[in-house]
């Protein structure tokens, strides 16, 4: 059996990067983005790529740190205000957007893992979201038809992985890494701890590694915070 257990973020992309590539990108905002691989493709320096992402980081992390290199072609996401040069790329003409709505976005990743090519919501009818789509009514109500989405390759992390690339996501990760894990047609995960095969609590695996091609454990991450919160001290507040 060939071990899926890789060395580097490198080595987990090797032959698998081509100019041109659609990839999946998974987490929320910056919590749960697979941080490594996404620095090893700014340093494969693959370009012209269509990126499917909640959100496209912020400048210079994340995803931020690919448009910095010009390497995205066309974004398809549902939120991107936390990045100035995304902004600065599509008003310029330098950068495609497909804008969809944050649950429309979830359930075409699932959808395309799913292998359903299509399906119908509600959410965008009467809207831009609806324009140059199939709309069709149903028990008197009108859907918009949304197309699944799958991707060249899907990038994710984890908390927790074995060596057969069961994973286990922590509390915000979980969105869009465990969907966007069944939608490429090549899998590559990355991991904070690394265990066993047989280790995890086979009730709680969230993506089996029948899904997974690749794992490693990432040796470094930063988990910046997108705007850092903090409520006053008693004593500043009572000034």
């Amino acid at each position: 059996m060939v071990s899926k257990l890789q060395t580097s973020a490198a080595d987990a992309l090797a032959g698998v990067l081509f100019d041109g590539m659609t990839i999946m990108a998974g987490g929320f905002g910056l919590c749960g983005i697979p941080e490594n691989l996404i620095a090893a493709i700014r340093d494969a320096g693959v370009k012209d790529l269509t990126v499917v992402s909640n959100n496209c980081g912020v400048d210079g992390f994340g995803l931020g740190v690919l448009l910095a290199g010009g390497q995205i072609r066309k974004m398809i996401s549902s939120y991107v205000g936390e990045n100035k040069l995304f902004a600065e790329l599509y008003l310029s003409g330098q950068l495609e957007l497909e804008f969809n709505p944050q649950g429309t976005l979830a359930e075409r990743i699932r959808a395309g893992g799913a292998g359903i090519p299509a399906f119908f919501t509600k959410t965008g009818v009467g809207t831009l979201v609806a324009e140059g789509k199939e709309v069709r009514e149903f028990d008197g109500e009108m859907y918009v038809m949304e197309r699944g989405l799958t991707a060249d390759l899907a990038i994710v992390k984890a908390w927790k992985g074995d060596h057969e690339g069961n994973l286990v996501y922590r509390r915000t990760a979980r969105n869009f890494n465990p969907m966007m894990a069944t939608a490429g047609k090549v899998t590559v995960a990355e991991v904070e701890v690394l265990v066993e095969t047989g280790a995890l609590d086979k009730d709680n695996i969230h993506t089996p590694g029948i899904y997974v091609d690749r794992i490693l454990k990432g040796p470094v991450y930063e988990k910046r915070i997108e705007q850092l919160t903090t409520r006053k001290r008693e004593e500043e507040a009572a000034v």
